[in-house]
């Protein structure tokens, strides 16, 4: 069974340039993979600089803003790492590839655990933020999608955004419920 831990994965280019992007981190015994598609900046970055950190947040404004053009989120320095942490993450891991296996699609990056830490608490997960997390990824695959699947999903996780949703969801929601609309076929 593949488990994929999703995260705020921070990288940073040759040139010291900080890329912020969602991305779903899959366990590898004690390390992570990380497995971006071609072509991505986070991609570029690992071959510049083979080290990221996996922010662990519970702001799904994050998730929802770095695909929606929002990519530009706080971060601070981390010991003993050339690449920067969220400023607002819960915890972190710091993560060092050791190994690449190329693939034409989406080359996977295996990484073991340099370090890791915890920043504040993490006080639970209401309804609404895993709402606006599965339509996170329903929005990075629109493309792949057809109409009528991401529709009925949509249709669904709205009850959660109606009844748990506090200010934070619902900005995120609408952030990515533009770019729902955004990309659909003009009728």
């Amino acid at each position: 069974m593949t488990y994929i831990r999703e995260t705020i994965v921070t990288t940073m280019s040759g040139d010291g340039v900080i890329h912020i992007a969602p991305l779903g981190i899959i366990q590898h015994g004690q390390g992570w993979i990380i497995a971006p598609f071609r072509p991505s900046k986070t991609l570029e970055n690992l071959a510049a600089v083979p080290f990221a950190i996996a922010n662990y947040t519970d702001d799904m404004r994050i998730f929802a803003g770095c695909l929606t053009g929002r990519k530009d989120w706080p971060t601070v320095p981390v010991d003993d790492c050339p690449v920067p942490r969220l400023k607002s993450a819960l915890s972190h891991s710091v993560l060092e590839v050791v190994s690449v296996e190329n693939d034409e699609l989406r080359p996977r990056h295996i990484c073991k655990v340099i370090s890791e830490a915890i920043h504040a608490p993490y006080t639970g997960l209401n309804r609404a933020k895993a709402a606006v997390l599965e339509l996170a990824i329903l929005v990075s695959r629109l493309q792949m999608l057809p109409p009528e699947k991401v529709a009925a999903e949509i249709d669904y996780l709205k009850i959660a955004i109606e009844k748990t949703a506090g200010p934070d969801e619902l900005e995120a929601w609408s952030w990515l419920m533009q770019k729902v609309t955004d990309q659909q076929p003009a009728s």
